[in-house]
């Protein structure tokens, strides 16, 4: 139990005390408080808040759970220069992120037999589950490597798998730069060979429904979205290739005594400019641009079903966006009324740039970027466009959060008919495991709209739409 402060609106801060260099930032309305306080994971921020070099604040967002080291849904800012990088502020799934696709076609006026032939289709076409990839691929070279990591997802758009216009809607252009295929083991690089293109296992899925409400009708008119229309809504990351490169780089740094001083081992770290930050942030960039062309391929074969089975062009799939929730990134913020590059660490959390970015390209410079926030199958996900807020190094939440663990979930759902229980929700649900549907089911994670109002409420990001799932394939 920690003491906390109500500073403004959604937002309290835990004071610093022992061996914090930070005070912690907590995102949350008094609902959800009552939430993370019975939760161990504000111990992992007031723990963040030990790191050499942090900045600012250890921030949880909203939909904050157990992870680790860091939360899930945990943020930290450190100096580029004299603070530290970690493996556990991103996560073993680099990259997992979001991107949301738009269809010219009200989901109301597909058919039910349309609806599951569709969904059928998608999930022949789509791997999915642990382990699973492209069976039938002839596996990655180290040149497919080397590119990938010098180019992002446009190796995948100039392989004829998407068009020039998702790069710009995408976070980053697609491509962290710095990456470099050689700080990568052959390990990593055998387990990624043939996972381009899938979904893998636990929360990653594709989701298909429609924009059910519009709160903000000025920016989703910009944006091109309208009630009623179709979405696609793809969640994974970098698969066992990233997950590879952590466990590589965790091994290395207890092995070689880095973190003794951290009240947790698996906050262990190293300097950003030691020979081992550098090694990592160069093998975490890759498989930030492995994730990147992963999510490419599967909207490739999203656009290739509504192809097949709606008759619509492949161009006529829009990109919006692509966003990033397990990364470290380089940018440049205000802290204490001076502009610092900082390495922002967010896990399980989103970058939430508002209007006026630099980075941005000029459709979202003019509104601030999208935040995409998954919810639990069951629902809704949310849709929101960033406020550029500097308490939170210009970040918000990224999804709902889970409330049960999936062990809890399983004891839960076991015996129960999984598909008919979604389907009388009006979620038809394909997954390569009944296992995996179980530990996903919606009383399994937080209440997305409390997340979210959290979110608006504290001026992260502001709602711009809700989605309605209807079509779900999960791994």
């Amino acid at each position: 139990m920690f003491d906390w402060i109500k500073i403004s609106p959604a937002q309290y801060e835990i004071p610093k005390h022992g061996g914090m260099r930070v005070p912690g930032l907590v995102i949350a309305n008094e609902e959800l408080l009552r939430e993370v306080q019975m939760s161990r994971a504000l111990e992992q921020v007031v723990n963040v808040a030990h790191l050499p070099g942090i900045v600012g604040h250890s921030i949880a967002m909203p939909d904050i759970h157990w992870g680790y080291g860091f939360p899930i849904g945990g943020i930290a800012a450190t100096d580029a220069k004299e603070g530290v990088i970690s493996p556990g502020g991103v996560g073993y799934d680099i990259n997992c992120g979001v991107r949301l696709a738009l269809a010219p076609i009200p989901f109301a006026s597909l058919s039910e037999q349309t609806k599951r032939e569709l969904l059928e289709h998608l999930f022949r076409i789509i791997p999915s589950g642990v382990g699973h990839g492209q069976r039938d691929q002839i596996g990655l070279s180290e040149e497919d490597y080397r590119t990938i990591a010098r180019k992002g997802s446009r190796w995948m758009v100039e392989r004829g798998e998407g068009f020039a216009q998702d790069l710009e809607h995408t976070e980053s252009l697609g491509c962290l730069s710095g990456a470099d295929c050689e700080a990568v083991s052959s390990t990593a690089k055998q387990r990624g060979s043939k996972q381009l293109g899938s979904i893998g296992s636990g929360n990653h899925f594709v989701e298909i429904g429609a924009i059910d409400q519009i709160f903000s009708p000025k920016i989703a008119a910009d944006w091109g979205v309208q009630e009623g229309l179709t979405y696609i809504l793809i969640h994974t990351g970098s698969r066992g290739f990233g997950h590879q490169v952590c466990q590589d780089t965790l091994d290395l740094l207890i092995r070689n005594g880095f973190g003794k001083d951290l009240p947790d081992r698996q906050l262990v770290c190293a300097p950003i400019q030691s020979p081992e930050g550098q090694n990592y942030f160069r093998a975490m960039a890759t498989a930030a641009n492995f994730a990147f062309n992963n999510r490419q391929r599967i909207l490739a074969r999203v656009r290739d079903g509504f192809h097949a089975i709606c008759g619509l062009s492949r161009e006529e799939i829009r990109l919006l966006y692509d966003v990033c929730h397990n990364i470290a990134k380089f940018e440049t913020h205000e802290v204490d009324g001076k502009k610092r590059e900082l390495c922002v660490h967010r896990k399980g959390a989103t970058r939430a740039f508002g209007s006026g970015a630099e980075e941005l390209p000029p459709i979202f410079k003019k509104t601030g970027q999208p935040v995409l926030v998954p919810g639990d199958m069951g629902r809704a996900s949310y849709l929101l466009v960033g406020q550029g807020n500097a308490r939170t190094f210009c970040s918000a939440c990224h999804g709902a959060g889970r409330a049960k663990s999936r062990v809890q979930a399983m004891k839960e759902w076991n015996k129960s008919d999984l598909r008919a229980v979604m389907k009388s929700q009006g979620v038809d649900v394909l997954a390569s495991s009944m296992r995996t549907i179980a530990e996903e089911m919606p009383n399994a994670y937080k209440d997305v709209e409390l997340v979210v109002q959290a979110t608006q409420e504290a001026g992260l990001a502001s709602i711009v739409a809700r989605l309605k799932p209807h079509l779900v394939i999960k791994g």
